[in-house]
């Protein structure tokens, strides 16, 4: 079984858990960063947010390849209203991780699937909440040397090491890891991007010039 595309497929991130998870489904792309203004706009909220800059990422990507597929996607965490972004050293991951600890937070994704010609832009957001257990001193000297939380909106990993931190979900896994792919697929598939065919998988396609 394969995915055939109607047009080449780009995804306007650099983010390794998308290109994880698109890679499992079969999807063949090519990966082109936006450099999309990531600041918030003042009283902007976290699902607007998400929305507005899923469509700007995916938006740049497809003015500049008009017949392609883009997506493009945003994934925020929030608690008490407060977003928590990527933490930039091993004190701000602390507090991060203290805020979330014995406590429930959300993840935003927005994604948008954009072609210039023919002009298409759709735009959805996921919510998912997310329950931790309490998260001891030890643990949070353990996780912050590591490596993990610098990279990850909200310090941690679902798919990682911090998974141990996670009691409960509820929504989409995918979403938390920062692409909620049930909901990207249906979309893709109600508007012809992709097919599932039951053949090989097709040859892989080039982006336009």
């Amino acid at each position: 079984m394969g995915l055939r595309l109607s047009a080449p497929f780009i995804l306007a991130s650099a983010s390794p858990r998308r290109i994880e998870l698109l890679k499992l489904l079969g999807l063949d792309f090519i990966v082109m960063p936006s450099g999309a203004d990531e600041s918030f706009q003042q009283g902007e909220t976290p699902q607007a947010h998400v929305l507005r800059l899923s469509a700007d990422k995916a938006a740049l990507a497809a003015a500049a390849h008009p017949g392609n597929w883009v997506l493009g996607a945003d994934t925020i965490v929030v608690i008490d209203g407060e977003v928590l972004g990527k933490p930039a050293d091993p004190d701000e991951a602390r507090q991060m991780l203290k805020k979330l600890s014995a406590r429930a937070h959300t993840v935003f994704t927005g994604f948008t699937i954009a072609r210039q010609e023919p002009r298409l832009l759709i735009s959805e957001a996921v919510a998912s909440t997310v329950l931790f257990r309490a998260i001891s001193e030890d643990e949070l000297a353990w996780y912050v040397r590591s490596r993990e939380p610098y990279d990850k909106a909200g310090a941690y990993a679902v798919q990682g090491q911090g998974a141990f931190f996670i009691r409960g979900i509820r929504g989409s896994y995918t979403n938390v890891m920062g692409l909620p792919l049930c909901e990207v697929v249906d979309v893709l598939k109600k508007i012809g991007a992709v097919a599932f065919t039951a053949g090989e998988k097709g040859q892989k396609d080039n982006v336009d010039p």
